[in-house]
């Protein structure tokens, strides 16, 4: 196993990759690093050609609490600590649009489109951008206790950079959730389609890891095959046209925030600080 601070990475049986979320302190609350290490992941296991399943999974009780909201608050009050990524006192939404194309949009596009299939094991709090983590998986298995939310309408956005919730749940359901910031139980994403199957937390691993040994005796170029003629049935339906439509709207988000104050003074960022502290 080869860890670092943020991701660990890990092959099973020569054919399971599995990538664990590791920052349980902050419920697995995504910093820059965090995507670049979980980045560094994926196209590890899309290299090695042993690989043909990979799970993604996460320690703690929560699979993820989103984008990090205090590190965002951090960089909003003029932080110049190195490595920032973001310099929208000077070049502004430019700035957001040019990381965010890359990091958030960028991201979740490519790892959907890895020719392997891709199992999520969710637990606990899955709240917006943590939906960018398991969505692009071929497969989601949750746990009973697992909720699923998206609730940046609080922040006078949208919804999360990767918009799938339309695709995933339906456009009525989606506006619902939307609308009221609500959060889904394990069994109404199942019941939507949204989650394969949802079994018990203590047996999520379990039950997640037989599905990755099940589909791994497959023929690998026939599981990319299998993969590729979904992915682009969706595509042709307008998939992938529609994420960068929406990401564009997600954008005026961050314009009109720019342009009414100093950015981002978004309608109840506290409120949803605490719910990833309370997560």
């Amino acid at each position: 196993m080869t860890e670092s601070a943020l991701i660990l990475y890990d092959v099973v049986d020569g054919r399971i990759a599995t990538i664990t979320l590791n920052r349980p302190q902050k419920a697995n609350a995504q910093t820059p690093q965090f995507l670049e290490e979980l980045d560094a992941c994926w196209e590890r296991a899309a290299r090695d050609r042993a690989v043909r399943v990979i799970v993604v999974k996460a320690n703690g009780k929560h699979f993820s609490a989103g984008h990090d909201i205090a590190a965002t608050e951090d960089k909003a009050a003029g932080s110049d600590a190195e490595g920032d990524p973001f310099d929208w006192n000077e070049r502004g939404l430019q700035s957001i649009y040019e990381w965010e194309s890359v990091h958030y949009l960028g991201y979740t596009r490519k790892w959907r489109d890895v020719p392997k299939p891709s199992i999520a094991a969710v637990q606990g709090q899955c709240i917006a951008g943590g939906l960018m983590l398991c969505w692009p998986c071929d497969l989601i298995i949750a746990a009973d206790n697992a909720k699923f939310s998206d609730p940046v309408v609080r922040m006078g956005i949208g919804s999360v950079e990767y918009h799938a919730h339309t695709w995933e749940v339906g456009p009525r359901k989606a506006k619902e959730w939307l609308f009221t910031a609500k959060t889904f139980s394990a069994d109404e994403a199942e019941r939507l389609g949204m989650v394969n199957r949802v079994v018990p937390l203590e047996d999520l691993v379990g039950e997640t890891m037989a599905l990755a040994g099940e589909i791994a005796q497959m023929h690998p170029f026939a599981l990319a095959q299998a993969k590729r003629v979904v992915n682009q049935t969706m595509d042709i339906q307008g998939f992938y046209s529609a994420l960068q439509a929406a990401f564009d709207i997600h954008q005026t988000g961050h314009g009109n925030a720019l342009s009414v104050n100093d950015y981002p003074i978004l309608i109840d960022l506290e409120q949803m600080k605490q719910s990833q502290e309370n997560a």
